[in-house]
């Protein structure tokens, strides 16, 4: 009776594993869905004193968890049937990096999504911005999926919740973009 038991048990949550895949994916297909993803695992708060955006040596960077935090989300992505998709990155050395490593496409800088930590007076305009780069993303190519990878201040700012690093979350949009709600999943563990 207890192997029965245990049987319908793993085929039950093997159902809903592949209905949640089916979801996601589904729901990046439709138009209406965006990835946001808040770079992996990098050391330290904020950046050194003087630091430059196009000097990542100037810069807080990925450790070695935070290179392997990536990896295992872009495979966790693959799991989910999100083979590849359209990629936009803030121009931090660490967002950048956390794009390439889930290896799921070739990879645009914006500013729209560079971090605003050291003047929060620009965070309404650049959410405001970030709503339009995603309003075009998605009426361009409504069937392809679109992950945006950005800081913490950004995705705060834009959907009012703090998320850890590596933290990917399932955000529903209107037609202008703008945040309707959202799904966190937890960067995977390692």
């Amino acid at each position: 009776m207890r192997t029965l038991i245990s049987l319908l048990i793993a085929i039950l949550l093997s159902f809903f594993a592949l209905q949640a895949r089916a979801n996601l994916a589904n729901d990046l297909d439709d138009g209406q869905h965006i990835l946001l993803m808040r770079h992996a695992d990098a050391p330290g708060y904020g950046d050194p004193a003087g630091y430059q955006i196009d000097q990542c040596s100037t810069q807080r960077n990925l450790g070695d968890k935070g290179r392997q935090q990536a990896i295992l989300v872009g495979q966790w992505l693959s799991t989910q049937g999100i083979l590849s998709a359209n990629i936009f990155s803030s121009p931090w050395c660490r967002c950048l990096d956390t794009a390439r490593l889930l290896n799921k496409g070739p990879v645009s800088s914006t500013p729209v999504l560079g971090s605003f930590f050291d003047d929060a007076r620009t965070a309404k305009k650049q959410t405001q911005d970030l709503e339009k780069l995603i309003q075009v993303q998605l009426k361009e190519n409504p069937r392809t999926p679109l992950i945006l990878v950005t800081h913490q201040v950004n995705i705060e700012s834009y959907i009012g919740k703090n998320v850890s690093t590596g933290d990917i979350i399932l955000v529903k949009v209107d037609k202008h973009g703008k945040y309707i709600s959202q799904q966190i999943y937890p960067s995977p563990a390692f």
